[in-house]
């Protein structure tokens, strides 16, 4: 049975590694994987799925002009599965786009993102994955500074100073965001100095 996934996580935690490893289980199965990136992520190279690890696979790009169920329904050969990485940028209408691909085409989806910003505020696309998800999954990892779970996203300025207010949206990766528990979050006052415990 078709279900809507939400995997969530602070930055760091392996989010696309595990799209690029759970892609490729199907891939050998022969199983049809229709795979989606936000046109907003542009890190490393637009229209890829790329992780720290340094494992890549091609994407689809979405923005939020995108209609999924548009996408989906041209498409030659339905896939059985569809896989979405930065799901935190997806709108409130595209989660519930999805919802139909799930409910109406049988298509499992498996969208993986954060849930909240670095202000600790929920992404558009978080907050409504998290109300229509069938299934709900954490993607653990620890804080940066110290042996905690991390929670939030701890954003930093070319100084290398927290930054706790401004735009949602400020691509980047570990030169300007770094994984923290609640504490840290608080506590930290430069990039990349571990507070003695």
């Amino acid at each position: 049975m078709a279900k809507l996934f939400f995997h969530y996580s602070t930055m760091s935690a392996g989010k696309s590694l595990e799209i690029i490893k759970v892609a490729y289980n199907y891939e050998v199965q022969n199983k049809q994987v229709l795979i989606l990136t936000s046109q907003l992520d542009n890190r490393y190279q637009v229209g890829k799925i790329w992780s720290r690890t340094g494992f890549e696979k091609d994407a689809s790009l979405f923005n939020q002009a995108t209609n999924l169920v548009k996408l989906v329904s041209n498409l030659a050969e339905k896939p059985n599965y569809i896989l979405i990485d930065e799901a935190q940028f997806l709108t409130k209408e595209q989660v519930i786009q999805l919802t139909e691909i799930v409910d109406t085409y049988g298509i499992t989806v498996m969208s993986y993102g954060l849930k909240n910003d670095s202000f600790n505020e929920l992404f558009e696309g978080s907050k409504y994955l998290l109300i229509y998800a069938d299934n709900i999954k954490e993607l653990k990892t620890e804080c940066w500074y110290c042996h905690k779970k991390a929670m939030m996203n701890l954003r930093f300025n070319e100084q290398g100073k927290p930054v706790y207010s401004g735009n949602q949206v400020d691509i980047g990766g570990n030169e300007k965001y770094l994984p923290v528990c609640r504490k840290c979050y608080k506590e930290v006052t430069d990039f990349k100095q571990p507070k003695s415990t």
